[in-house]
C-alpha cells in the first residue's frame, strides 16, 4: 500500500451477492467553513464552519490535502440508526492530516482481482465514520473549480473513502476539487425497524448510509468555497454500490440542489426485479434481528458493541422508506421526476461473476425454461448453452449485463429522455499483468481517477495514455457537464436514434451498443413483467 504525501488505505468490495457485491479507510480530528482569507491555502489553516483545520501540502505538485474532516455527529449511543446530526464546533485549529477510521466491516481482506489497492486498512474500522477528505490545488478561495464527491463501492457492507486507488491528487492536478467520503455500512447503514420508525420525524427508518451521503454534500455546499471549489459545480460520483448511490441520489427528492452533475460507474437499479424493500418488510427483517440477538427494546439494541452487531446479523438492502425514496427508483425516472442533471455512466466489459460452481448447459437450459417460458428460445439464442464451457461463459456475461451494463445502459436511455444529457461509454482495457480477469469490475477507476501511481502493476503506456485520456473526460464533465475536451475523440451524447457509447480500451473508439441483442431481450422481458404478461 503506497504512502505518498498522504496516508493511502483502501477498501473493500464486498457482495452483496452481488448486489451483494454491489446490488458489484487512526480517527482524525474536525474541521468546517467559515469565510477565510483570501490566499487561505497558501496558508497553514483552512476556516469551515466548524472551525480551522491544518492539512498537508505536497511540494512537488501542489496538492492540499485535508483528511479525516467530520461532516456530521459521530453515530454512536442515541445517535445509532438515526439520521446524521451536525458536527460540533471545536477550538483551535485540528489537525486534518490522516485518515479516519473507515466505517464497521469485515476484515477488508484482498481477493481475487481486488488487491491491497482496492482495499480497505485492517484498522482501525468504528462507528465513528463520518468523515470526508478533500483535495485540491486551487492557490486562492477565489477559483471555484469544479468539484467530484466521490462514493465509494463495497456492496453496501465494505469500503472506505481513503482507499489508495480513490487518492485525489491526480485529479486534483487536473483541476478539480476532489472529495471522498464514508458513510455507515451493514447494518449500521440499512436496519430498520418499528421503533426507529417512530422515533423519526419522517416516520421512516433504514438508509441511513443514504442519508450520510446527503449530509456529506451539504458539507460540501457550504464549505467547499474555502478550498477553492464552487459549490455550484458539483459533481456526485460513484462506482460499484457507489454508483447505486448516485443512481439512488438522482431519484431521491432529497437530493434537489445539492449536485448539478453525475457519474455513475457500473450499477443502476432499473430492473423491475432489483430488490429494494418496502419498509415494512424492512422493518420485519429489524425485528428478526433484534429477536436474534434476545433484545426487546430499541434502547438494547442500540447499546449492543458494534463488533457483536456486525458479527451477528448483516443487512445491506436500500428500502423503500417513504422518505429517502418515495418510489422505485425505475418509477421516479419513468415519470421524468428524478433530479435532471447531466449524466456520465457505464461498465466493464468482463466485470460479469458466476458464484459458485456454474450450472451445467443441462441445468442452465432447464433453469431458462422456468424462468421465461415462451421466451426461453429467444433467451438462448442471445444466451447460448450449447456445452458446459459455454454455458460457464454465458452465466457470467448475464451476471455482466443483469447488475451492470443493461442498468447503466438503460439509466442513460433514461436520462436521455429527460432536458440533460447523457454520456455512455464501456471500459475494456485488460490491466496487464496476472492474474488476468479481464476488464473487471472495479478496473476502470485507477484509470479515470488518474491513480494508476497507486496500483501496482506493470503498467504500459498505453494505459498512461488511456487513463489520461479518461480522467480529462471526467474533469471536464465535471466542469461543463459535457466530457469533451481539446485533444480527445469526440463522445457523442445518447442518441436515442443512433445508439452509441464510446470504448475505452486498446484504443478509444465510438460505436455501437456491444451486446445490444442480449440487451433487447432484457428489453422485452421487463416489458412482460411490466404488464404481466
Amino acid at each position: 500500500m503506497a504512502d505518498f504525501i498522504f496516508i493511502h488505505s483502501g477498501h473493500s468490495i464486498t457482495l452483496m451477492k452481488f448486489i451483494a457485491f454491489v446490488l458489484i479507510t487512526f480517527v482524525c480530528l474536525s474541521c468546517g467553513p467559515s469565510r477565510p482569507d483570501k490566499n487561505i491555502l497558501a496558508l497553514d489553516t483552512v476556516s469551515i464552519e466548524t472551525g480551522k483545520i491544518t492539512g498537508i501540502r505536497n511540494d512537488s505538485s501542489g496538492v492540499w490535502a485535508f483528511k479525516g474532516i467530520p461532516f456530521a455527529a459521530p453515530p454512536l449511543g442515541d445517535l445509532r440508526w438515526k439520521e446524521p446530526q451536525p458536527a460540533a464546533p471545536w477550538e483551535g485549529v485540528r489537525a486534518c492530516t490522516t485518515f479516519s477510521a473507515s466505517a464497521m466491516q469485515n476484515p477488508p481482506n484482498p481477493f481475487m482481482m481486488w488487491s491491497k489497492e482496492f482495499m480497505a486498512p485492517l484498522e482501525p474500522l468504528s462507528e465513528d465514520c463520518l468523515y470526508l477528505n478533500v483535495w485540491t490545488a486551487a492557490a486562492s478561495a477565489d477559483e471555484k473549480r469544479p468539484v467530484i464527491v466521490w462514493i465509494h463501492g463495497g456492496g453496501f457492507t465494505g469500503g472506505s473513502g481513503s482507499v489508495p486507488l480513490y487518492d485525489g491528487e491526480g485529479l486534483a492536478k487536473k483541476g478539480v476539487v476532489f472529495v471522498t467520503i464514508n458513510y455507515r455500512l451493514g447494518i449500521f447503514g440499512f436496519l430498520a425497524h418499528p421503533e426507529l420508525t417512530k422515533e423519526s420525524p419522517h416516520q421512516a427508518s433504514g438508509n441511513y448510509a443514504l442519508l450520510d451521503q446527503l449530509a456529506a454534500l451539504r458539507w460540501v455546499k457550504k464549505n467547499i468555497a474555502v478550498f477553492g471549489g464552487d459549490p455550484g459545480r458539483v459533481t456526485i460520483a460513484g462506482q460499484s454500490a457507489g454508483s447505486f448511490c448516485v443512481n439512488a441520489l438522482m431519484a431521491s427528492p432529497l437530493g434537489k440542489g445539492l449536485f448539478e452533475r453525475a457519474i455513475g460507474q457500473s450499477g443502476g437499479m432499473f430492473s423491475r426485479e432489483t430488490r429494494l424493500m418496502p419498509l415494512a418488510d424492512a422493518e420485519k427483517a429489524g425485528l428478526a434481528v433484534a429477536e436474534k440477538m434476545k433484545v426487546k427494546s430499541l434502547a438494547e439494541l442500540r447499546a449492543i458493541p458494534a463488533a457483536d452487531l456486525l458479527n451477528a446479523a448483516s443487512t445491506n438492502v436500500v428500502t423503500l422508506d417513504g422518505y429517502f425514496l418515495p418510489r422505485s427508483v425505475l418509477e421516479i425516472f419513468e415519470a421524468g421526476e428524478q433530479n435532471d442533471v447531466p449524466l456520465l455512466t457505464g461498465w466493464n466489459s468482463d466485470e460479469g461473476f458466476a458464484f459458485g460452481k456454474p450450472k451445467t448447459a443441462q441445468e442452465f437450459k432447464a433453469d431458462a425454461e422456468k424462468k421465461y417460458g415462451s421466451m426461453a428460445a429467444d433467451f438462448l439464442k442471445v444466451y447460448p448453452a450449447a456445452n458446459d464451457e459455454q454455458a460457464a461463459s454465458t452465466q457470467k456475461i448475464i451476471s455482466r449485463n443483469e447488475i451492470f451494463a443493461w442498468q447503466n445502459y438503460t439509466w442513460a436511455r433514461k436520462q436521455s429522455r429527460a432536458k440533460s444529457k447523457a454520456f455512455l461509454y464501456q471500459f475494456s482495457r485488460v490491466p496487464p499483468g496476472e492474474p488476468n480477469y479481464g476488464a473487471f469490475h472495479s478496473a476502470e477507476f485507477g484509470y479515470c481517477l488518474a491513480t494508476l501511481y497507486n496500483w501496482d502493476r506493470p503498467f504500459e503506456a498505453w494505459d498512461h495514455t488511456l487513463s489520461d485520456a479518461m480522467s480529462s473526460y471526467w474533469v471536464n464533465f465535471a466542469a461543463n457537464g459535457d466530457p469533451n475536451g481539446e485533444g480527445l475523440t469526440v463522445w457523442p451524447p445518447l442518441d436515442l436514434s443512433n445508439l452509441q457509447l464510446i470504448d475505452f480500451g486498446n484504443e478509444i473508439k465510438v460505436g455501437g451498443i456491444p451486446s445490444k441483442d442480449q440487451f433487447d431481450f432484457m428489453d422485452a422481458y421487463q416489458a412482460t413483467l411490466a404488464t404481466g404478461k
